[in-house]
């Protein structure tokens, strides 16, 4: 993923309100459906090194459990009422991803990665699903590389040009092999919703075991993205952007785990941000 730096700091800082906004709303209803989540990759960096956004930043990523998870989907759209949509596979026909997104409606944020897509991003925050990593290690290699499998399937069914960080003849190789294989899934009317079950049944594989991990499957490196349930609960408080939200309990570990010296600013090479290529507040302009 690519970092563009916003020529409009003011526009990127009413961006971040609004997504905060939108975070806010989930968190009170995640407390009201007795549900448990965490703020999760950047979003928990910036929490613990900027109590809110990386500097820079313009996403928040959230992550819960499974059961959790399906009890939101099911549950939250009566709390949240007609100022929020969820957005998934099961919802949306042309949805590129194979977690959830919760998207304020009447706006509209598209960045370069979902520039060519038919689903129309909106200003919103993303939500994982954690599922358990099987022990057994010939079912945890059937959940690696199902989901990985699914996982670019979807992508690719939902748009024929994915966003890549190169150019030239490698480019124009990447794409005619990605519009050749979307073309394919359309042609043969595989449908998104039918990739996305297909995924989460291998994601879920292992949700019977008494596992020690839970994952991230959506991550290419899911082992990269995984906890055991004693460093995630229980969960304490953060602060973000003036109020509380959870992070898992062992939350410096994590961080330690997965990005090394977190607390040291990266170089700019290494800076990640969703600079939209579309950005539209709608009615919350103001």
């Amino acid at each position: 993923m690519a970092f563009k730096e916003y020529e409009n700091i003011d526009e990127l800082r009413k961006l971040q309100r609004t997504i905060a906004s939108v975070l806010f709303d989930f968190a009170k209803a995640c407390e009201k459906l007795d549900i448990s989540y965490f703020a999760y990759g950047g979003t928990c960096i910036g929490a613990v090194r900027h109590k809110g956004f990386i500097p820079w930043d313009d996403d928040v990523d959230v992550a819960m459990l499974r059961s959790d998870y399906e009890k939101f989907l099911r549950e939250a759209p009566a709390l949240l009422g007609d100022k929020y949509r969820i957005d998934n596979s099961r919802t949306q026909a042309n949805y590129p991803s194979s977690f959830s997104y919760l998207a304020l409606v009447d706006t509209v944020n598209v960045p370069e990665t979902f520039e060519t897509c038919e689903w129309i991003r909106s200003i919103g925050i993303d939500i994982f699903p954690l599922d358990r990593v099987s022990e057994v290690e010939s079912v945890r290699r059937r959940q690696l590389r199902g989901t990985w499998f699914w996982g670019r399937l979807g992508f690719l069914r939902a748009t024929p040009r994915p966003y890549v960080s190169f150019d030239g003849a490698k480019k124009c190789l990447v794409y005619f092999v990605c519009g050749v294989a979307h073309w394919l899934l359309t042609l043969f009317r595989i449908s998104p919703q039918f990739i996305q079950t297909r995924w989460e049944k291998c994601a879920m594989l292992a949700n019977d075991e008494d596992a020690r991990l839970v994952a991230d499957f959506s991550d290419r490196h899911p082992l990269t993205w995984s906890f055991s349930l004693q460093e995630i609960f229980p969960l304490v408080d953060g602060e973000f952007d003036g109020r509380d939200i959870k992070l898992p309990h062992e939350w410096d570990k994590l961080l330690t785990r997965q990005y090394g010296d977190y607390m040291k600013l990266p170089p700019e090479e290494q800076r990640k941000n969703h600079y939209p290529v579309r950005l539209d507040f709608g009615s919350y302009s103001e």
